[in-house]
């Protein structure tokens, strides 16, 4: 996909996975799409912290099931609701729903994923924001 056509060109992106191969695969796509600046985290935990003391962000991709027993991407998800940060869930679980229902306007992306149905996603993220 072409920068120049991305709604992601010059975009602050946040992504929170606790895999750090996938986090920097979706860190590279963004890149490649024109994203400004991505910033990746591993846990709930980080996310919130950062959210709470970074500019805002454009838009988020975040995992749905965690290694972090103490927060899980819902309340990650809650706070960019509450900053009006657009989101995509990504996940391995799809019977896990229980983001879909909280959060119906987020799309949801199924692993394994490639790099068109990521980017879609996010576009259609952004599109409803």
């Amino acid at each position: 996909m072409p920068k120049s056509d991305s709604l992601v060109s010059g975009k602050r992106c946040f992504v929170l996975d606790d895999e750090f191969l996938i986090a920097l695969d979706i860190q590279q796509i963004l890149e490649r799409a024109g994203a400004s600046h991505v910033t990746s985290v591993a846990s709930a935990a980080e996310a919130i912290e950062v959210l709470g003391r970074e500019p805002k962000f454009d838009l988020a991709v975040l995992d749905v099931k965690l290694g972090d027993v103490e927060r899980n991407s819902l309340d990650v998800a809650a706070l960019l609701h509450a900053q009006g940060v657009p989101f995509v869930f990504l996940t391995g679980v799809r019977a896990n729903d229980v983001h879909a229902k909280t959060f119906p306007n987020a799309p949801v992306i199924e692993k394994p994923y490639d790099a068109i149905a990521l980017l879609h996603a996010v576009q259609h993220a952004l599109a409803q924001d």
